[in-house]
């Protein structure tokens, strides 16, 4: 049985961070991964670019049952602090909308700069190595499919199981479980939402790939971006956004001309452009296909071929309410498969905020997606990820 110091198991962003802190201590230090190969979500992430982080890490931009958990790491541990990484490897970035920041090179040279340092100090990778067993005595002993190892110190790095294709699984509440600590059911997040056949019929078919930019809003939350019309219902980033505060039954509210009070626009063009129809004067705003579709399906049949002069006042302030606010109910998500993160995980009452340890298993730490803190879409589970590697770096 060969021994280190510390074995993190999942060796994704979280458990390469981890491992660079904890080596960087000449700490003798082993990442077990199940896959092929380290990192496979950080190479996909960005479409390819990695949204490492973001400029405007702030609190309001992480879900979690505990609200202070994360703010020591990412106050310990910032987005610029990752950057001063990245300059050491002479990579440069980009900020997009919203302070998103994203690799110049590409989300392979974000892996290649975090595997090259975790070489420079000495860190061991056992790949295609599955965990079939965990025992506390004495430190931890882990029993893989290949050999077995044994650690003083052992991280869960596994993240959730978001996008199983690569690997993603529950593990790391299995794990929790195992040694008794609390977890919250993982659930997908930074998903789209699927509907009902008839609201397909209704409202989305033949549109698929139409966008338009809204407000959505969901349980006191609302974000405005893009919106994406799919085959099986919406996506784009307004609706991942809002998807992580979705539970099954909830409404959901659009406003599709978040720039306007409609109504008021609506009884003004009355006046100004009186012989104009609804799909002309919203395709102003919207691709015309879906001008016209909102026009049919917004408006009861009896009034949708007439000009905006010949409705009522009555009737462009119900469209114009409409307009704002239109309240749908999704069916579902695309689930894991589709999700780009999820929720839940071990409950952050069973861990100390400044190291990720476990309060009643000394030397058992879990960090990343593992833990219940959940980012907003933009970058910010990455700084999750760093940050919460870099705190159980600091002890193990």
């Amino acid at each position: 049985m060969k021994k280190y110091d510390a074995i993190i198991i999942g060796a994704g962003a979280a458990g390469l961070m981890c491992a660079i802190e904890a080596g960087k201590r000449n700490r003798s230090v082993l990442l077990i991964e199940k896959e092929d190969q380290a990192g496979k979500k950080i190479l996909i992430s960005g479409g390819g670019r990695c949204n490492f982080t973001n400029l405007f890490i702030e609190s309001d931009s992480f879900i979690s049952h505990n609200s202070h958990f994360f703010k020591s790491a990412l106050a310990r541990y910032s987005c610029w602090d990752f950057i001063s990484l990245m300059e050491k490897h002479n990579l440069t970035w980009t900020e997009k909308t919203k302070g998103q920041l994203f690799c110049d090179q590409n989300s392979k040279a974000i892996l290649s700069m975090l595997l090259d340092e975790c070489h420079n100090v000495g860190v061991d990778f056992a790949y295609n190595s599955q965990v079939k067993s965990i025992n506390q005595k004495l430190g931890y002993s882990v029993e893989t499919n290949k050999i077995s190892f044994h650690s003083s110190s052992l991280v869960i790095a596994t993240g959730g199981p978001s996008i199983p294709k690569l690997g993603a699984s529950d593990f790391g509440n299995k794990v929790a479980q195992q040694f008794k600590i609390n977890t919250f059911p993982f659930t997908p997040a930074l998903v789209p939402f699927t509907f009902s056949k008839k609201d397909i019929e209704k409202y989305f078919k033949g549109l698929s790939g139409l966008s338009f930019n809204g407000k959505v809003s969901c349980n006191k939350h609302i974000f405005r971006d893009n919106i994406l019309i799919t085959h099986k219902g919406l996506s784009g980033p307004a609706i991942l956004q809002i998807s992580s505060y979705w539970t099954k039954g909830d409404s959901i509210r659009i406003n599709i001309l978040p720039d306007l009070n409609a109504a008021e626009w609506l009884i003004q063009q009355k006046g100004t452009n009186g012989d104009r129809q609804l799909k002309s004067l919203l395709s102003q705003f919207l691709p015309k296909r879906l001008a016209l579709r909102f026009s049919n399906e917004l408006l009861p049949d009896q009034l949708a071929n007439k000009s905006i002069g010949n409705l009522s006042i009555i009737n462009l302030m119900k469209l114009g309410q409409t307009l704002n606010s239109w309240t749908l109910i999704p069916n579902g998500t695309l689930g894991f498969q589709s999700a780009e993160v999820s929720t839940g995980g071990i409950d952050t009452n069973e861990l100390s905020s400044k190291t990720m340890e476990s309060k009643n298993h000394p030397s058992l730490f879990f960090i990343g997606e593992t833990v219940d803190v959940t980012g907003w879409l933009g970058g910010f589970n990455f700084q999750w990820a760093w940050a919460s590697g870099w705190a159980a770096g600091q002890i193990i």
